[in-house]
């Protein structure tokens, strides 16, 4: 028999930045508001704590703050004819889990959003016409413009404390040869912070990218320049490029987070409260299924209490939010037979592609210097700032190099051929470790209707529900992107004149390989929309069939960016939250009529 516990004006599941986002501009609207995190409590002491936070073994190998996949993962298959098998190991993606979630352990890349992406289907349609667009890919609207969300980008940025060169500022341009991004939008006010310093690496990008014809600018980093106190009074140190960011925590209080940007104000909050080790697992629901009246969870004690609650807010990993929107029976789950129902349509993830350039003892790059978000990019080919219309495929790549710190285990890039063992591949480890950079065509990946996420009929997780299944595999269209990708930035490789190039784009025929990183950009699920038929959620994220549930996160993008998708998590965050505040609380009930 489940405890039930005090009633609280909003209770919200999952504390990563949307979490965090949400707690903060709840309990400053005066709702009491309670935080439930599946994980344990985490922070910069004693995750961060120098030096034991700086060991690849125990967070990159071992991997101490991802999602322990021995209580709960995903079924994975290709298509619909096979039988999923459980992801047991950590690879392919990297959920996290405890205080700060994937917020904790992310790299700092703070990109916008492309204005193209979203209105990605009508733009598409209106330049190249509807029959571009192939049979099967299931792309939509976001429902939401650049000019709307611009002020939670930059509101946004200011609780980060992004480092950046802005291109221009309310129309005027000001990053002219000075590290802005020619591509970029219009801004309302310029970076907290100036851009990073350049590694070697990324001077040789650019300086390559140069003179092929292309435009370099400094990736937007959430690793900060110099010394910053953000909007809500958290102070942050400079980076000291120590190489230990992405699945670390930030010993220097350098890397924006959840724990050190937004946490230590919510501290000071009397009507916020976090519970860790707290596994929800449903929104417990109204009998006619319109209202949620809270959640249910499992305590740390492994005991079931009920958590009544006025608001719900689903804002934990993108998986797990679809999940608990199928377990709960929010939503119609998606059908790709019919192509009907919402909840798990439109799954979509990363088509990265990498290329190393070797270079001879002449050139030292110092791969253990880096810092998450440092680098050095070019949009030429990112979303549609190029013509697609003679190319035969739909999505657009930035190309980067992002030196994070290259790492004494799994950092060592050889010749093909090189033995995995002995003499010889001591000696070309020593000839190529300090002396190789890599850079990455960061592909958007599009949505399909043979992609998608549902409740699987075999697996259960530990504490007896179904799986969530996840139907994926690469399309053609995703070929065709990465081999025109590689092809484009392989000309800045070899204008860098390197003894060797290694890697390429995916071949023909490749499937998606889960034991292999790429990253954990994964996104849709819940994605929102003008249209209750194609739209799990709506334009301010509000659950079409329950009112008072909402469902930030990357669950919510209709497709994937070719930027990386936190800025955009944190601005629809925001977003929402302002008409929560605005016009939820004054009128309950939904915020768009279908």
């Amino acid at each position: 028999m489940a405890n039930e516990m005090k009633k609280v004006d909003a209770v919200i599941v999952g504390f990563g930045w949307a979490g965090a986002i949400m707690a903060k501009e709840l309990t400053e609207a005066g709702l009491n508001v309670l935080a439930l995190e599946r994980g344990p409590h985490r922070d910069t002491y004693p995750d961060g704590s120098y030096p034991q936070s700086i060991d690849e073994l125990t967070y990159n190998i071992r991997k101490k703050l991802f999602q322990d996949l021995s209580k709960s993962t995903v079924t994975i298959r290709h298509d619909a004819s096979q039988t999923a098998v459980p992801y047991r190991q950590l690879a392919a993606f990297l959920p996290g889990t405890g205080t700060g979630g994937a917020g904790l352990h992310w790299s700092g890349v703070h990109f916008r959003v492309d204005p193209i992406e979203l209105r990605m289907r009508s733009h598409y349609e209106e330049r190249y016409g509807k029959n571009f667009i192939p049979e099967g890919m299931t792309i939509q609207d976001f429902g939401v413009s650049y000019d709307e969300l611009e002020p939670f980008f930059d509101k946004a940025e200011k609780v980060f404390g992004t480092s950046g060169s802005a291109w221009s500022i309310k129309g005027k341009v000001v990053g002219k040869d000075k590290g802005g991004n020619p591509f970029a939008p219009d801004r309302s006010d310029n970076f907290p912070l100036p851009a990073q310093k350049r590694t070697y690496s990324a001077q040789l990008f650019a300086q390559a990218a140069e003179s092929v014809g292309y435009h370099p600018y400094d990736l937007p980093s959430a690793n900060t320049s110099g010394p910053y106190t953000n909007t809500y009074g958290a102070q942050m140190g400079p980076c000291n490029f120590c190489g230990y960011c992405s699945g670390y925590a930030c010993y220097m209080y350098s890397k924006a987070s959840p724990n050190v940007n937004i946490l230590p104000a919510l501290r000071q909050e009397p009507k916020f409260e976090l519970r860790n080790n707290s596994y929800v697992l449903r929104v417990n629901l109204s009998d006619d299924k319109t209202r949620a009246t809270g959640v249910t969870y499992v305590d740390g004690q492994g005991r079931e209490q009920v958590q009544p609650a006025d608001l719900v807010i689903l804002s934990a990993f993108q998986f797990h939010n679809v999940h608990l929107m199928l377990l709960s029976g929010i939503g119609k789950p998606y059908n790709p037979i019919t192509n009907e129902g919402t909840v798990g349509r439109n799954f979509a993830y990363q088509n990265l592609s990498t290329l190393k350039a070797l270079f001879d003892k002449n050139t030292t790059t110092n791969p253990f210097i880096g810092a998450g978000g440092a680098g050095v990019a070019v949009d030429d080919f990112n979303a549609d700032n190029f013509d697609h219309g003679p190319l035969g495929f739909v999505g657009g790549s930035p190309f980067w190099v992002n030196q994070a710190g290259t790492k004494p285990i799994s950092g060592m890039p050889v010749p093909a051929g090189t033995p995995d063992w002995g003499s010889k591949w001591k000696a070309a480890v020593a000839d190529t470790y300090t002396h190789h950079l890599s850079m990455d065509a960061h592909g958007a990946h599009q949505s399909y209707r043979a992609n998608y996420l549902d409740l699987d009929p075999n697996y259960k997780d530990v504490y007896g529900q179904p799986l969530l299944r996840m139907t994926f595999d690469w399309q053609e269209n995703d070929i065709k992107m990465a081999q025109f990708m590689v092809g484009k930035m392989r000309n800045i490789a070899e204008a860098m004149n390197p003894k060797m190039i290694l890697g390429g784009a995916k071949k023909p025929g490749t499937h998606f390989d889960s034991t292999v990183y790429q990253t954990t950009h994964i996104s849709g699920g819940a994605i929102m929309g003008d249209d209750p038929k194609t739209s799990a959620v709506n334009r301010y994220l509000q659950s079409w069939d329950v009112p008072n549930v909402f469902v930030p996160g990357a669950s919510a993008f209709p497709q994937g960016l070719g930027y990386n998708p936190t800025g955009m998590v944190a601005a629809l965050t925001y977003w929402s939250a302002k008409a929560i505040r605005e016009n939820y609380l004054k009128n309950p009930g939904p915020l768009v009529q279908a």
